[in-house]
């Protein structure tokens, strides 16, 4: 599972605009729980006092959401460490019949002051009014506690607490990268230390003050000042953008903080490679060991790893003290001693015997090494202690040993092949619970597979092994793109492998209940993508706990 998301736990429009009569400003009014945001600034509507000014109406959004959840999603290794995830502030367009503005650009930064969702829905006349009570406005954060500055308190130092986004036609939904916000709120106990943007508030989205518009003179609503001074702002109008809430009926529109990350693991162990001039780092391969205990993953406790006698907890221990664990590379016949292998991945020094193996996360080790043995079938072995070539040392404990490993040679080809391939999720369900975190196990054959009459009859189809393959998730009565390929930079569904082929986990709660979906696959092959025919389809269903 690469890809979790947290929908808004609170959000609101705030704003000074001017109701109906275009007299009274809408400053005290909430609307908190309504099914859409809106950001707009609106320029000389009227005129305000003697000195004939023209008026400026803004509107700006607030959002928070769950941190806490975030948080524990990291300390139980459901998200990964800072550094291996990318946190993205998501929200959607939301269609309506006002004009669209052009070519703005919206600033997303911390609020640095506690505020209240509260209640009100009327986003037209503003006249769901606070009164001072429950629900943030234009002028108070929350009943009894007034914002440092109308219009809501905000951390605009730049990053890593404020972000930009251009809009060119209006339409787009927002997407941007706050990962360095995310990481703060994160490493901070939700109060607000030596940088504001710690406090875990939520952000508050307004067009930049460039675009916000053009007051110099100061106008006082009922003894407090509603309006920005702002005399670098526009003469133009923004009217009107407008994102869908978390009150919206419609489940995908929803604010979201998506995290994404690269969680495949490349196991080649079914497809293991002699070292060759052909090729260079892909020379390297990978073997894990996934240590289950009673269908759990578990660290091994002699590794000094959490679950020993000697360390409380993950936080105590460093990846190196973590691991302690050895790879020692064998041939079929035994007894001998350990292969010796070239410098590369865990091997340190050419020629030696030992592969220092990596912790991944609880219970899952790998070792990285090249491989120039004249052997055929080899056996890894994993342990801990000195134990010599032969692992027989007095300090020395096995903790594993792999099955057969078939060494393959890279090849090179007088002909351009171009390989296409069936694919099929083997362990496909037709029905999960949207409480559920499933895996998909997904083989690959080669279309052009034609096996004798004895080999039908007598031999299961191999999976051929795709390195790169990813998956996309999308609704099928509407063809709405639920997960898209994630295919860029951060790689956050590309599938994992083994050797029974490849497989990657979906999250179901991501997934609105009551509806089919389909999973499409497309595969990286000889420099571009290919999207494969089939079709995966599968429905989500309430779990049965959450019916009262």
């Amino acid at each position: 599972m690469a890809t979790k998301r947290y929908i808004a736990n609170a959000d609101t429009t705030i704003t000074n605009a001017y109701q109906a009569d275009l007299t009274t400003r809408g400053t005290g009014s909430n609307m908190g729980l309504s099914d859409s945001l809106e950001v707009f600034s609106i320029y000389g509507q009227t005129i305000s006092g003697s000195n004939a000014t023209k008026t400026t109406e803004l509107s700006r959004i607030l959002v928070n959401f769950p941190v806490t959840e975030i948080a524990t999603d990291r300390t139980n290794e459901d998200i990964p460490a800072s550094g291996s995830v990318s946190f993205y502030l998501r929200m959607f367009n939301a269609e309506h019949p006002f004009t669209v503005p052009r070519n703005f650009t919206l600033s997303a930064s911390a609020i640095t002051s506690d505020w209240e969702e509260g209640h009100g829905l009327d986003m037209e006349g503003y006249k769901d009014l606070t009164y001072d009570d429950t629900g943030a406005n234009w002028m108070n954060a929350a009943a009894g506690s007034t914002w440092t500055r109308p219009g809501g308190d905000f951390d605009v130092s730049g990053e890593p607490s404020s972000f930009q986004q251009t809009f060119t036609n209006g339409i787009e939904d927002l997407e941007m990268d706050i990962t360095t916000l995310v990481e703060q709120w994160l490493n901070s106990s939700g109060n607000v230390l030596s940088d504001k943007s710690s406090a875990r508030y939520g952000l508050g989205i307004y067009l930049t003050s460039s675009q916000e518009a053009y007051y110099i003179d100061t106008d006082i609503v009922d003894g407090d000042y509603g309006i920005l001074k702002n005399p670098t702002g526009s003469t133009n109008s923004y009217y009107t953008k407008k994102f869908f809430a978390r009150g919206s009926e419609y489940f995908f529109k929803r604010p979201i903080i998506e995290a994404r990350w690269d969680s495949s693991k490349k196991d080649n162990r079914g497809n293991f490679y002699l070292s060759s001039s052909l090729a260079s780092t892909e020379n390297l391969n990978t073997l894990y060991l996934y240590n289950y205990v009673r269908g759990q993953l578990k660290n091994i406790p002699d590794l000094g790893g959490p679950g020993s006698d000697h360390v409380d907890s993950d936080e105590t221990l460093s990846d190196v003290t973590r691991t302690k664990l050895d790879v020692r590379i064998f041939s079929g016949s035994l007894p001998a001693d350990a292969i010796t292998l070239p410098i590369g991945g865990g091997v340190t020094v050419d020629g030696a015997y030992v592969v220092t193996a990596s912790y991944v996360s609880t219970g899952i080790y790998s070792a990285s090494f090249a491989y120039t043995g004249s052997e055929t079938t080899i056996y890894d072995v994993w342990s801990t202690g000195s134990g010599g070539m032969r692992g027989t040392g007095a300090s020395y404990k096995e903790f594993h040993t792999g099955s057969a490993i078939t060494v393959k040679n890279i090849n090179s080809y007088e002909y351009n092949p171009n390989d296409t391939y069936v694919s099929s999720i083997t362990n496909l369900k037709s029905i999960y619970s949207n409480k559920e975190t499933a895996r998909f196990r997904l083989f690959a054959r080669k279309k052009d597979w034609t096996p004798t009459i004895y080999t039908k009859a007598t031999t299961e189809a191999n999976a051929e092994i795709v390195e790169d393959a990813y998956y996309k998730v999308f609704r099928v009565y509407d063809d709405l793109n639920v997960v898209e390929y994630g295919t860029g930079s951060l790689n956050h569904t590309r599938a994992s492998y083994d050797i029974s082929g490849s497989y990657f986990d979906l999250d179901m709660s991501m997934l609105e209940a009551d509806y089919m979906y389909g999973i499409k696959i497309i595969y990286y092959l000889n420099g571009k993508y290919a999207e494969q025919p089939e079709i995966f389809k599968f429905r989500v269903e309430k779990d049965l706990t959450d019916i009262e």
